[in-house]
């Protein structure tokens, strides 16, 4: 049983490489953005507020240092995870607005605390990025490398807090809505199907129906040995005819109705202890069309007493 639709702010833009040269990422404005849309009342939530996150500094980095501003990312993955996890021992439903992906790691810090959870992670990209499959160049946005970071793949300061490497086992995570191999060249679904995580493409999921896709994945989220699961969507999960306001815009993503369907079974169980949305940025969305769709949505999926 559900107490409380608390709405949180985790406006962490960390985990993103600059936009421009001088320039932060736009995406720590999406909580505010969606709040504009009155997505507060379109909930009946209860307000949670914000956990304020570091400021965005890459000017020390280089490439070959590990990940960007990972001292700051794990000070904040531990404040994030302390408010959560009061949130999620309470019963309340917690919908978090980020961000980007790299807030991850505070949800899942705070699951991991509390039992073992599963994931539904609804992202065009798998953000599997880790030293095993990539040069040690190429590591540096935790926004990238979370669902390896969460599942123990990665530097030890941010796969290891609190002594509970992994957060997330393996065969607790789906991935869907993942772009097609031919979409997205940097794809790691063979790498993740070979270690037991689940992933499903947009074309399979076109081919045998969102909804019928989201209830398979449920019924393993809802597996006995799991105290619940959280899910997770990141805004290019869409395609960028329908959400152009993103970072990576690959084409050959979900229909807002293809998305729509994948949230709706999971977010109407009563295991599900939370929800998050990520990536949306606000500056590339001047007159605020794509918020006014995600807070829509949102509103659709999670309000007027959904999961009652």
């Amino acid at each position: 049983m559900r107490n409380n639709t608390v709405l949180l702010d985790a406006p962490s833009n960390l985990g993103l490489r600059q936009p421009t040269s001088g320039s932060v990422p736009g995406c720590c404005k999406l909580a505010g953005a969606l709040r504009d849309q009155g997505l507060l009342r379109r909930l009946g939530a209860v307000d949670g507020g914000v956990v304020v996150p570091p400021r965005y500094d890459r000017s020390g980095w280089r490439p070959g240092d590990g990940v960007a501003n990972a001292a700051a990312i794990a000070a904040y993955t531990r404040r994030l995870a302390d408010r959560l996890e009061r949130h999620v021992r309470a019963g309340d439903f917690v919908v978090v607005l980020g961000g980007d992906c790299s807030i991850m790691l505070g949800t899942a810090l705070a699951l991991r605390r509390v039992g073992r959870y599963g994931l539904a992670y609804l992202d065009g990209h798998d953000d599997f990025r880790h030293p095993g499959n990539a040069p040690l160049a190429r590591i540096g946005a935790a926004g990238g490398e979370d669902v390896a970071l969460v599942t123990g793949r990665g530097q030890e300061d941010l796969t290891d807090l609190e002594g509970l490497r992994p957060y997330l086992r393996d065969e607790d995570v789906r991935l869907l809505g993942l772009r097609d191999p031919w979409n997205e060249p940097e794809s790691c679904a063979e790498e993740l199907t070979g270690l037991g995580i689940a992933n499903t493409a947009v074309a399979e999921i076109r081919r045998r129906g969102a909804d019928v896709v989201a209830r398979e994945a449920l019924g393993r989220l809802e597996d006995g040995e799991r105290d619940g699961f959280w899910v997770h969507m990141d805004a290019d999960v869409l395609d960028p005819t329908v959400m152009p306001a993103v970072d990576s815009d690959e084409p050959g993503g979900l229909t807002l109705e293809e998305t729509r369907a994948l949230l709706r079974p999971l977010l109407g169980s009563p295991r599900c202890a939370g929800f998050q949305l990520t990536i949306y940025d606000p500056d590339l969305d001047p007159e605020g069309r794509c918020a006014a769709l995600l807070a829509g949505l949102l509103g659709e999926v999670l309000g007027d007493g959904w999961g009652s």
